[in-house]
């Protein structure tokens, strides 16, 4: 029986991913450096921060940036974006099935534990969590499977008895290496990757019951399928 659900952060929980696309775009855009949408979906899940962004300016540019000032900047107007956002749709909804139904919340998330803590504090859904798991906590970050594993571990619970609700490919493949069925839900930058690992991929959480998700897990059905 499914006695845990255990939940993503950036791009699942709250649209953390738009802004932090477009503040990155305004700056290679500067630049004269066109990503695809394709490309930079890729990058997403692993890390709050990825290498990978900064390498692709500097490969274009064929010099070293300051990394550092890049940041802050970047960060800066990603917070200014962020500001609009609104949590997800139909995540309010599951984490409310899941308390009614008395089942336990953990989040697992390749960010930093600040950031995670401070906005889920923001949107009063901080309390409804047992146990976060982030980046400082482990040796990997997704796609590795340490983050599911410690959370897991912190639950005293096996992976069949908990099920994943991850956005990015990097996140659904921590999940499934950690033995965990998961439920992929793209949101707007990473719906242009294929989610071939996950148990099932839907569009939205909105309107969607916690119920029909852990009959499906509980059924073991492993064939991926798009609703």
């Amino acid at each position: 029986m499914i006695e845990s659900v255990i939940l993503d952060f950036d791009g699942l929980i709250l649209d953390t991913e738009t802004p932090f696309w477009r503040s990155w775009e305004e700056i290679y855009r500067e630049h004269g450096l066109v990503v695809s949408a394709a490309e930079w979906a890729g990058l997403i899940g692993s890390s709050a921060d990825p290498t990978e962004a900064y390498a692709l300016l500097e490969r274009h540019l064929g010099c070293r940036v300051d990394r550092a000032a890049l940041r802050d900047r970047r960060v800066a107007r990603e917070l200014e974006l962020l500001e609009r956002e609104q949590v997800m749709p139909g995540v309010r909804g599951l984490i409310a099935d899941a308390v009614e139904s008395g089942l336990r919340l953990a989040i697992a998330s390749s960010s930093e534990r600040d950031w995670v803590v401070r906005h889920l504090d923001e949107i009063g859904l901080l309390e409804c969590f047992e146990t976060i798991a982030c980046a400082e906590d482990v040796a990997a970050t997704k796609p590795a499977p340490d983050l599911y594993e410690m959370v897991l571990g912190s639950l005293e619970m096996p992976s069949d008895r908990a099920i994943a609700f991850e956005d990015s490919a990097h996140g659904v493949a921590a999940a499934k290496a950690a033995g965990l069925y998961c439920i992929a839900v793209p949101n707007q930058i990473t719906r242009h990757l294929p989610f071939p690992e996950a148990d099932m991929v839907v569009d939205t959480l909105a309107g969607r019951a916690l119920a029909e998700f852990i009959d499906a897990a509980e059924a073991r059905d492993r064939t991926p399928r798009v609703e």
